[in-house]
């Protein structure tokens, strides 16, 4: 399906029904990453998979983007939508644009989920961290992937849109768009967050590190942080199975209940 955004197609899918979750993927990436959260939650949600501008079947933007521009976004897509009272949930560059949205209170939310979340400006360059965004987790993703869980499809996906050559090739707007995000510190937003929290990070994660994670819980005011000791970037794939009893956990209370009727 698609949504018209600032006169851009976005590109989206809907799993289940309930109250409305929305999940957001990282940079470079699209939806089909973010399938194997919507697969457990759909059981009990409506959950909405979105193509963040730019990337997957969503059309570029025409002009490099900051992270409000990120944060307005996820705003016209809820409106257009009609989505109300979210769930978030944000791996990675997903994460930086609910942090803003919900930062600047553009709109309600539920709860949200920040997994390995951007938002923290990088105490090293940002050609390094661009290198380690790319680079690192395109020569890693494809091996913590559970065979079991995710489909051979996102498999080839992943390869195919991660990787310094992807980078390197990608569009001139998108390259301009992660010089401007890595440079913009969404840390003031983090104590205006009200909606209850959570955490999932990977110790050994390298493009947002753990301490990233600590400055979050420590910041947002109803907060709980799940660390994975030895996982990276990716660490809801590269341990899917427990991220879903967690999330499961979380979010119980905020399951629809069937209406009774005498």
């Amino acid at each position: 399906m698609q949504v018209k955004i600032d006169g851009k197609n976005i590109n989206y899918e809907i799993m289940g029904e309930g109250n409305p979750i929305v999940l957001l993927h990282g940079w470079l990436t699209d939806l089909e990453t973010m399938r194997p959260l919507a697969e457990n939650l759909s059981k009990n949600f409506k959950c909405y998979l979105v193509d963040i501008i730019g990337f997957g079947k969503s059309e570029l933007p025409d002009n490099p983007m900051h992270s409000d521009d990120f944060g307005n976004f996820l705003f016209e897509l809820l409106k257009n939508l009609n989505i109300e009272n979210p769930i978030l949930i944000g791996h990675s560059n997903g994460g930086r644009t609910i942090i803003n949205a919900v930062g600047r209170e553009l709109f309600p939310c539920r709860k949200i989920v920040l997994i390995d979340s951007a938002g923290i400006v990088p105490k090293r360059s940002t050609s390094y961290y661009i290198k380690i965004t790319i680079s690192k987790i395109g020569k890693r993703i494809i091996n913590v992937i559970p065979n079991n869980n995710l489909k051979e499809k996102l498999r080839n996906k992943l390869l195919s849109k991660i990787g310094s050559e992807d980078y390197k090739n990608s569009p001139e707007v998108l390259k301009e768009t992660m010089k401007n995000i890595l440079n913009e510190d969404q840390k003031k937003y983090l104590p205006k967050i009200k909606a209850p929290t959570l955490l999932i990070w990977g110790s050994l994660d390298r493009a947002t590190p753990i301490e990233d994670a600590r400055i979050m819980k420590k910041m947002i005011p109803d907060c709980g942080l799940v660390e994975y000791p030895n996982s990276t970037h990716f660490s809801y794939l590269e341990n899917i199975n427990q991220v879903n009893i967690v999330l499961n956990n979380f979010l119980s209370h905020d399951i629809s209940k069937p209406s009774i009727h005498n």
